[in-house]
């Protein structure tokens, strides 16, 4: 197909696709559908190899948010059932984050509902990152607090964040129908602070929100443009008690080929299988670890995910490894020059270390919501059996038996699926 030879070619040039090329994609046949995962596979192995790299979600204070973003359950007004619970002390969260570190994960997430954190809790966060690091040597960090105040990622970094969450979502043109509260100009300005503060950039999309072909492309471009280090993709959880409770539009297909858009476009970044694979992807998952290189093990912020052991199997039984702590993720390329922004306190990337931009293949050899996830998914943890999935969900009603609250975790006495 010579669609597909041509996104590979670019994808191993880091060129980016026109957006005819990233839309025909999504457009591509249910027979096409394979054809369409080994190209990006091919992308994927020339920047990631076999390597999967595991994430852990802490949701370090849940639901009560004053935001009205449609899609988290966490939101103002919810009727959603979800735990509901005011600050982790350090201990604890860093106490819920060594179960993710001991089931393999790579990168803890801190996760705090809420529109944008005080001083107060940047310092906070500052002390439970400190506590975590303590106990978990090599570990990284991201925070995700919502909109970023002037200092407040300078703060982060000095306190030992590595990164920063703050997803857009949706496309630009359609932000304003999903949240009233703030604007996608507001969660631009805090990438772009996280960034410019020397943290890693970590920024993605939900997808499964009634949005358009034209809409996820158009996001999709966004999160390269704004150079982010790892876009996480999330399928839309539909919680009962939130707006979209009744927005089931996705099929493992559909999700597959989404995927397949980010790689394309974003060729050299993490891509993170993020809140809701379990719900939609299904039986697919192992197929879509060909094309992202990154997943959240276990559960997500507000509802349960897989067990960790079975993500584990999963892994391994596809023919994958799990990235270790000593592994540099990103390709030298992106690694030295994130690093290098670290150190200077500058995260523009610039130049043709910009994901996608054209490179030499010599190049390649030598060598990132409110929430991280969009509240659509997270993690906390524990041993449970998941619950036997149907066949599919069918657009325009309420599939509770879908959907499985998290009860155990953070939060909770109960411990954590890792």
């Amino acid at each position: 197909m010579d669609l597909l030879n041509t996104l590979v070619e670019k994808g191993l040039r880091r060129e980016l696709p026109t957006r005819e090329e990233a839309l025909a994609v999504l457009a591509t046949s249910d027979d096409e559908l394979l054809d369409v995962v080994a190209a990006a596979g091919k992308v994927r192995r020339q920047w990631f190899g076999r390597r999967v790299k595991l994430n852990y979600l802490v949701n370090l204070k849940s639901g009560l948010c004053p935001e009205d973003c449609s899609y988290c359950s966490q939101r103002l007004g919810s009727k959603a059932e979800i735990l509901k619970y005011t600050w982790l002390k350090p201990e604890e969260a860093s106490q819920a984050a060594a179960a993710g570190v001991a089931g393999g994960a790579k990168r803890v997430c801190l996760v705090a509902s809420g529109r944008g954190p005080t001083d107060r809790d940047v310092e906070r966060v500052g002390k439970t990152i400190a506590a975590i690091k303590e106990q978990n040597e090599g570990v990284e960090v991201c925070a995700c607090l919502g909109l970023l105040a002037d200092g407040q990622a300078e703060k982060l970094r000095d306190a030992g964040a590595d990164a920063y969450n703050h997803n857009l979502n949706t496309s630009e043109a359609t932000y304003g129908a999903i949240t009233k509260t703030h604007t996608y100009a507001d969660r631009v300005d805090t990438v772009q602070k996280a960034h410019a503060a020397g943290l890693s950039a970590c920024s993605g999309l939900i997808a499964g929100m009634g949005e358009s072909d034209e809409d996820l492309v158009d996001v999709v471009y966004s999160l390269r443009e704004l150079d982010s280090d790892s876009v996480p993709v999330n399928f839309l959880i539909p919680f009962e008690g939130t707006p979209l409770a009744k927005e089931w539009n996705l099929t493992p297909q559909r999700c597959l080929r989404i995927l397949a858009m980010v790689r394309f476009v974003c060729p050299d970044v993490e891509v993170r299988i993020a809140g809701g694979r379990e719900v939609h992807l299904r039986s697919l998952q192992p197929l879509a670890l060909h094309i992202a290189n990154s997943i959240f093990l276990g559960d997500y912020l507000t509802s349960e995910g897989q067990a960790g052991q079975a993500d584990l199997d999963m892994i391994a039984d596809a023919g994958f490894e799990v990235e270790g702590a000593g592994t540099t993720t990103l390709p030298a390329h992106r690694a030295d020059v994130a690093a290098a922004a670290s150190a200077g306190g500058c995260g523009s990337h610039g130049g043709a270390s910009v994901c996608g931009s054209a490179g030499s293949a010599d190049s390649a050899e030598a060598g990132c919501g409110s929430a991280c996830g969009g509240c659509s998914g997270h993690s906390g943890h524990a041993e449970a059996e998941a619950a036997p999935v149907p066949a599919q969900a069918e657009a325009g009603e309420v599939r509770s038996d879908l959907v499985a609250v998290r009860r155990r975790g953070a939060g909770t006495d109960i411990a954590p699926n890792a």
